[in-house]
């Protein structure tokens, strides 16, 4: 089936924004794809890029059949001029070194803490990017709903 103009134009466009670009982002935009890609058009982005997607967001996302794996840690850079309904930064950081997004009608701050840090224990950590999962879920939910 292919896509037209017309639907794309009526789909909205939507930047997730995180420091590394390589587990809450890219969680985001793996899970707005795939529940919600016909009225979302949807990419993700680090103010400093990580350089690689965290194995256990791809592992977290693959677990619900969203396949990230080919997933590439981008920066935000080359979108700051593109047109966006709504920025959302994903972590503290990034809210603070893109509180403003210009071309965005609505930027959104959802504080949501990196699963990957403090905790070694290989279940917990995996427990940690599950929960995270989950929460971005639900707040991707409450998004579309205000579109």
């Amino acid at each position: 089936m292919t896509e037209t103009s017309e639907t794309a134009a009526a789909k909205k466009r939507v930047l997730f924004l995180c420091t590394g670009n390589a587990a809450r982002s890219q969680m985001a935009e793996g899970l707005a794809r795939a529940y919600h890609g016909d009225v979302l058009d949807v990419v993700s982005a680090g103010s400093h890029p990580a350089g690689w997607v965290h194995p256990l967001a791809i592992r977290a996302l693959g677990e619900l059949g969203i396949d990230i794996s080919g997933a590439t840690s981008k920066s935000a850079e080359p979108f700051l001029n593109e047109p966006f309904d709504v920025v959302v930064t994903v972590c503290d950081l990034a809210a603070q070194d893109c509180p403003n997004w210009p071309g965005a009608k609505r930027v959104e701050h959802w504080p949501i803490k990196d699963p990957s840090w403090g905790i070694d224990d290989p279940k917990t950590r995996m427990d940690r990017f599950i929960a995270t999962r989950d929460e971005l879920a639900r707040r991707i939910e409450d998004l579309v709903r205000t579109l």
